[in-house]
């Protein structure tokens, strides 16, 4: 597994870099066979320091984990912890789906795009919204059951997910609704 471990204006030195492989390595391992990538991101936010995780796994999956501490060692056990125990509860959920399905997770093409309003050049907002777009990125569409797309959504700590349903055409989108629930739309 490739580690990437970096500090947002900390100065991040060997000692916490090897701790940071071993423990990470030991907490993925347990639970995942291929894991591919980690990124572990420290920053400071006031007096706490912030331990952001990211673990890109071979099944597509991306686990994700944050935690606050008053030391930096503190706030990644804190953080390891966390990826553990989500990495746990979804062993046997991904164990049980993807032992029925004969076949890969299909995938296919899409872009994505990040729009922000115009703004004038005295720092207003316009009196009509005209967004532009600022970013745009390739990302992949993935044909999944629905329990399959929750739980990625879930797993990566993204707010909605859209996916291709199994067996179906059109895509379909998983969120997380206001009252913690989850939504389902699916175009029929």
């Amino acid at each position: 597994m490739q580690y990437h471990i970096s500090g947002k204006q900390i100065d991040i030195g060997d000692a916490l870099r090897t701790h940071v492989t071993t423990e990470l390595g030991v907490a993925v391992q347990k639970y995942t066979e291929r894991p591919i990538d980690a990124h572990v991101v420290f920053s400071k936010s006031g007096h706490e320091f912030v331990c952001e995780t990211t673990v890109h796994l071979s099944t597509g999956l991306n686990a994700k984990a944050k935690a606050h501490a008053n030391e930096i060692y503190a706030a990644f056990d804190s953080c390891c912890e966390k990826m553990d125990k989500q990495l746990r509860r979804y062993k046997r959920r991904l164990k049980d789906h993807h032992r029925t399905r004969a076949e890969p997770v299909e995938q296919f093409g899409a872009s994505s795009y990040v729009l922000a309003p115009e703004q004038d050049t005295d720092g207003e907002e316009p009196d009509t919204p005209h967004p532009m777009i600022i970013a745009e990125t390739q990302t992949s569409i993935s044909t999944l059951s629905v329990g399959e797309a929750v739980m990625h959504m879930e797993l990566s700590g993204a707010p909605v997910l859209v996916f291709k349903k199994e067996g179906k055409d059109g895509v379909n989108v998983v969120y997380r609704r206001e009252d913690g629930n989850i939504g389902w739309i699916d175009p029929s």
